[in-house]
């Protein structure tokens, strides 16, 4: 599974937690189900879709979850109304599950640098808020998932296009 929590990192604390089912496991019994059109070249999403979340890119757009528990989000390409955009991925180190304190950490530290650069504003002079896409602990050991997601988003707003260099 991986978790997608959706709220303000200014503080450490956590508003809202959503359990994505995403794991090998859990694909394997549902099945894939994507739909989702993207460019041969760029990897665009050209025809919005179904998409696994463990297939997300850096400049997808997606809609946002409304679901506690999700293996597979809705994603458009950016010229239409959408409500997230991931703008940013890292990988955490091989090994042992570190746990979620130190996940969110990482995720703090990686994704709010970039979010200012991606934006072309500091976090705390923008209308804009981001949250992380993060491994669980059965994503992690079942299936080798390290990989954090930033996703940037205006809140009660619905984007058309990237927010890549808007400055708000």
């Amino acid at each position: 599974m991986r978790v997608l929590a959706r709220s303000t990192f200014a503080a450490i604390a956590l508003a809202s937690v959503v359990a994505l089912g995403g794991c090998s496991a859990i694909q394997g019994l549902i099945g894939g189900g994507e739909t989702v059109a993207r460019d041969s070249d760029t990897q665009e999403v050209t025809e919005g879709g179904t998409a696994d979340v463990f297939t997300l890119k850096v400049g997808d757009c997606l809609q946002e979850a409304t679901s506690e528990e999700v293996s597979q989000v809705e994603a458009v390409p950016c010229s239409d109304p959408h409500d997230d955009e991931i703008y940013y991925e890292f990988t955490m180190a091989d090994g042992e599950f570190p746990g979620e304190d130190a996940i969110y950490t990482a995720a703090d530290e990686q994704c709010l640098p970039q979010f200012d650069t991606f934006v072309g504003l500091a976090y705390d002079q923008s209308v804009l808020d981001w949250y992380p896409y993060v491994p669980t602990e059965g994503s992690w050991t079942e299936g080798g998932d390290r990989v954090v997601q930033c996703v940037i988003y205006e809140p009660n707003v619905r984007t058309t296009g990237s927010l890549a260099g808007v400055a708000r």
